[in-house]
Formats: C-alpha cells, structure tokens, sequence
C-alpha cells in the first residue's frame, strides 16, 4: 500500500467557510429517516465522494479564482437544491426518529493547495485511494446533535501548476440528489453564468490570496474523518420497469441481491450476510431496511430476474462534462463511497430519456485497508 503520509503532508488547509443559499427556503423541506432497525454509525459517518481533477488552461486561471466564484454559484444552486444546504435532526414529536430539513444551514468550503503538481499527483506511484480522500473534505455527522454537522463539503484543492481539484462529499442521506436531479450540471451552468456576467474569470470578491491574513494557522482548522479504513468498491445498475419494486416483499429484495451478487463477481469480494438498503421511495422519505443473504443461494440464477437488470457506469452521471467556466472539462473523475463497513445498497428511482421508470441501484462492497 502506498504511504499516505507522504501525499497528505504535502496538503496544507487555507479556509473553511459556511455556503448558505442566497435566498430563505420557504416553505422548508423535510426528508423522514425511516430505519427499520436501531440507527448505526453508518448512517452518520458513510458518503458519496466525487474529485474532478482540472488542468489549467489559460494563464489566469487558478483554483483560487474557482473557490472564489463557486462560492458565489453554490450559493445559488442550493437555492434550488435547498435540502443539501440543510441538517439531520431527530423530529420534533419526541418520537426519536431522524429527519433532514433544509434549514438553510449552508454546506461548507473548504480551500486547500497541494505542494506538487496536478501530473506529479496522477502520475505518482504515492496517489492511491487513501491519497485522493485527501482532496474531499468530510467531518463525521455528530451522533448526539446531528443538527450541527453539514450534509454536503466542497474542497477545491490548488496544485503548483495551476491546476487543481473540485472534491465533493455528501451524505449517503442525500446522495440521490446528485445522481438523479442534474445537481452538478445545474451547478456548473449557474456557475458559467456567473463568468459570462462578468466577462470571464475576472477576481471574485471571495479571492482568498487577498483576503487571508499570514498570522492565520493551519492548526485553527478542523481535520477530516477518516474515512479511509473501509472504501467501497462500487458498482452501478439499472433496473427496468421498477414500479412495482417494493424491499419489505420477496421480489423486490430478490431484484437488489441479484445486484448484489452480479457486483460480488466482478468485484471479486464479498458483502457481509446483511447489510442496509437505502431506499428512496418517495420525496419525503427515505427508507433504510436490512436485507439479508439466505445462505448460498445463488438468486442470479433467477433469468426472469436477470432480464430487468443492467450494468450501468458512473460516467453516465456525466461528472466527466462538468466545466466550471471556459469550458474547461475534468482531465480525470473518481468517485467512491467512504467509511463503508459490511457494505450498502442505495436504491434510487430515475426517469430514463425514452419516459419508462428506472431504479438506479449503487452497491459498495467493502475493501479493508492495512492502516
């Protein structure tokens, strides 16, 4: 395993600060966390990650210049995303069941550089997995008073080059929002608008070389969890025609362990014998349930099943088209889940572009790292 320690030392934190939507969100929105089971630690601590690599393409460019103006267009687009701008709390009934709402809260951005280039960093025999968690930022959810910890961090890390990385990290609660709502092209729309306003990539007024002070400290700065003792090995599928996909009967939990054990066999390792289902099944609700593997049985086998079921890729999410401004496409995408413990399943509908209902369904089965 590559030495992590000689990539993260050469990573230095320059701000954190708060994103809130630039107009209230009202009336609020609510997301009910229905767990069938008594909550575990993976519910505060796993996320979806996702680092757009950028090389630099005209001379004044810089990843300082970017953090300036994604603060700017982030600000906007939680607006209309106001759910990723928002906390998890437990409901106000006394019931002791949790709940997200967008209370405006804001994500936060974080400003970092690397000491090497953005081709020292890809092309290094140090860059591994553990390498690249250090370009997203994530802080565990707080177990006892979730309703203080973000759902959603930006990480926009500057590389000597020039270039530099756009990191994101999101709470497998809200994790859907990015893959079926068009968020991140949303995002890089409103953030080229932005630009086009102001004739190119002038200063923003968030410029941080303008703004930080040399007395502050890198030490003042909160550190990220670590997230990297259980990475998820990921596969994506597609399931046709899913209306009808119900996890509490035996069909429907027969459809996701056929994913289940397509992904064992590619991925060469297997899940744990139960593991949670994260299913959004409605707007307002998000349902996370055990599903247990009976034994050997091998549900693959099951050719009816089979025939709903599609391979499908992470670059279908079109993260490899995301430009933020001068049509400066990502030189490189990676994205996994983090602090993956016996695996998960997270389940979410989608419109396909011929109108029929689709399921897209994430499984992330753990890989144990030597620490």
């Amino acid at each position: 395993m590559a030495n992590q320690n000689s990539v993260s030392t050469k990573l230095q934190i320059e701000a954190v600060l708060t994103v809130t939507p630039f107009q209230a969100t009202d009336p609020r929105q609510t997301l009910r966390v229905s767990v069938t089971e008594p909550a575990d630690s993976g519910i505060f601590r796993t996320c979806l990650n996702l680092i757009l690599y950028y090389n630099k393409v005209v001379d004044e460019d810089s990843g300082w210049i970017v953090a300036g103006w994604i603060k700017e267009s982030l600000s906007k687009v939680l607006a209309e995303q106001p759910m990723l701008g928002g906390r998890l709390r437990r409901r106000e009934d006394g019931d002791g069941e949790l709940e997200v709402v967008s209370n405006d809260s804001g994500a936060r951005l974080i400003e970092a550089k690397m000491a090497m280039t953005l081709s020292e960093f890809l092309g290094s025999k140090e860059r591994s997995e553990d390498a690249e968690a250090e370009l997203v930022f994530w802080k565990d959810i707080d177990e006892q008073n979730p309703q203080y910890s973000p759902l959603f961090y930006v990480q926009v890390t500057n590389f000597e080059c020039g270039g530099h990385s756009v990191g994101i990290s999101c709470s497998i609660l809200l994790a859907d929002l990015l893959l079926k709502e068009d968020f991140l092209k949303k995002w890089a729309d409103i953030h080229s608008a932005e630009l086009a306003k102001n004739d190119g990539p002038n200063t923003p007024i968030f410029y941080l070389p303008n703004l930080k002070k040399p007395s502050y400290s890198a030490a003042l700065y909160p550190s990220s969890s670590n997230q990297n003792k259980t990475w998820g090995k990921t596969m994506m599928f597609k399931i046709s025609d899913h209306q009808n996909i119900n996890l509490e009967n035996e069909s429907g939990r027969k459809l996701i362990l056929v994913c289940v054990e397509d992904a064992e066999h590619k991925v060469g390792v297997k899940m744990a014998s139960k593991f949670p289902v994260f299913f959004r099944g409605s707007y307002d609700l998000l349902k996370i349930e055990s599903c247990t593997k009976h034994g050997n049985e091998l549900v693959g086998s099951q050719l009816k099943l089979k025939n709903q079921i599609s391979t499908a890729r992470w670059d279908d999410l079109g993260a490899n088209e995301i430009a933020f401004g001068q049509g400066n496409k990502p030189a490189r995408v990676t994205n996994w889940i983090g602090s993956v413990c016996d695996g998960l399943v997270m389940a979410t509908p989608s419109s396909s572009v011929e109108g029929t209902c689709e399921l897209n369904v994430i499984v992330s089965i753990p890989c144990e790292k030597l620490i």
